[in-house]
């Protein structure tokens, strides 16, 4: 999805509220004439005389025919969000007049807007940068308090910035070993090649901090899949339903219950975790249940995290450490959690604590220690970096043109090493100066521009 010169000349307009029946709907329109043609259709002030930032009461009108009596909001170029003049319409939610205002101004010259077009304009007009209009994507879709936080210190600039400071530092080393270029018979230095080296390791650890900070990204944004695991009855699904507040699972003194595995999601402590109940890990020869075990030990790799169960009042030591020596094979981060300590076996949970101290005792059919349960999952998603205030990347476009540009960079410093002539070392800087260009939309092409903004929804 591309836009074309005389597109990008057009007034919008869109419904920029969910569809389906509310109270009221807003309806946005941007563009040079959107003032103008809205004028033409309210019956209420000259919307052309009025100052920006107002908001005026009025009707909506086909002809004679009154469609419905609404608020219009003004905002002039170039303070508006497109930096285009914008008008809002507040009508009321009803899908008939929605669809009459809509028409209205399609048959007056206005042209339905394209997914992301307005935040796309907004950019294109230099409102933000590529980072920044992306992250109103990521507001927009914000569940939890730490991918809110995320997305609007994105939307703010903090990652920009710290981006553009980059490449302004690598920008200067450039112009200096090309300008050498200019000189090369009379063999001036006018960049030191040992400040070079420092700038490029200086910035190549601040490049590696972002990369290394995708996963905690990548887990504020997306939640935390975690997989409750266990043995038949160990209370895998007792757990889900407490930890969701609500009877999700089927629970059952029946081993082999759950025969496929249920998914939901919680908040704790700002995290969206999506905790995955799955079936019994057990040696099986009914068939169906059989899948439900391979699906859970296929879910078990891919995931996050693992709460593995144990039931206290049917597990003997040996059997535990046969299945924590099984987990510590799978190279996925795992909690022991020792499920039903109000049933549990005499001396179990002594022994359990010596041998493994860092267990979680836990009662999930009377919901006890979940609060404890809860503490020890935020403690394996380490938010306290995000929680300082650090950069934290979310966005795996920007994660690769930053892998892209720590390449770059590398190759600078083996082009130092090998002492390689300006042409090499300047085309390697040039390189790390795309990939951080890309990031921000100093560099770019109608094409990522289109993958971009076709994931907003059609009225932002």
């Amino acid at each position: 999805m591309s836009f074309s010169l005389s597109e990008r000349e057009d007034t919008i307009i869109a419904l920029a509220t969910p569809q389906g029946v509310g109270a009221i709907a807003v309806i946005r329109l941007s563009g040079k004439n959107a003032i103008k043609i809205t004028n033409e259709v309210f019956f209420g002030k000259n919307l052309e005389n009025q100052a920006s930032h107002t908001i005026h009461f009025g009707t909506i009108r086909d002809g004679e025919k009154i469609i419905d009596e609404v608020l219009v909001s003004i905002f002039k170029a170039p303070k508006s969000f497109t930096k285009e003049n914008v008008v809002e319409i507040s009508t009321h939610g009803s899908s008939y007049i929605i669809n009459q205002v809509l028409k209205l101004f399609v048959r007056n010259g206005v042209r339905l807007a394209k997914p992301g077009e307005f935040t796309q304009r907004a950019f294109l007009n230099g409102q933000f940068d590529l980072a920044q209009a992306e992250a109103v994507a990521d507001l927009i879709h914000a569940d939890s308090e730490t991918s809110h936080q995320a997305a609007l210190n994105q939307m703010r600039g903090g990652f920009s910035s710290e981006i553009q400071e980059l490449r302004n530092q690598l920008i200067h080393f450039t112009s200096m070993i090309e300008l050498e270029l200019d000189f090369v018979e009379e063999d001036v230095e006018f960049a030191s090649r040992d400040d070079l080296r420092a700038l490029v390791e200086r910035i190549l650890t601040i490049v590696e901090e972002l990369i290394l900070s995708f996963d905690l990204g990548n887990v504020i944004k997306n939640g935390v899949p975690t997989v409750i695991a266990g043995k038949p009855n160990a209370g895998k699904s007792t757990l889900l339903n407490a930890l969701l507040n609500e009877e999700k699972a089927i629970v059952s003194d029946i081993a082999g219950t759950t025969r496929d595995f249920i998914e939901d999601e919680i908040s704790i402590g700002g995290v969206i975790f999506r905790f995955i109940d799955t079936a019994g890990l057990r040696e099986t020869t009914d068939t169906i249940e059989a899948i439900g075990v391979s699906r859970t030990q296929e879910k078990m790799k891919t995931a996050s995290l693992i709460l593995y169960l144990f039931d206290l009042s049917d597990t003997d030591l040996v059997e535990i450490n046969r299945d924590i020596n099984k987990l510590e094979n799978l190279g996925v981060p795992f909690l022991k959690v020792a499920n039903k300590t109000d049933k549990a076996k005499e001396n179990i949970s002594k022994e359990l604590k010596l041998q493994h101290p860092d267990t979680i005792f836990i009662s999930a059919g009377k919901k006890e220690n979940l609060e404890g349960l809860k503490s020890r999952i935020l403690e394996l998603v380490n938010l306290d970096k995000f929680r300082t205030g650090n950069t934290v990347v979310t966005n795996i476009r920007h994660y690769d043109s930053l892998t892209k540009t720590r390449e770059s960079l590398l190759d600078v410093l083996t082009g130092l090493d090998n002492q390689v002539t300006n042409d090499f070392l300047a085309m390697d800087i040039r390189r790390a100066l795309h990939y951080l260009g890309e990031i921000t939309g100093q560099v770019t092409t109608d094409d990522l521009l289109a993958n971009i903004f076709s994931k907003f929804c059609i009225g932002k």
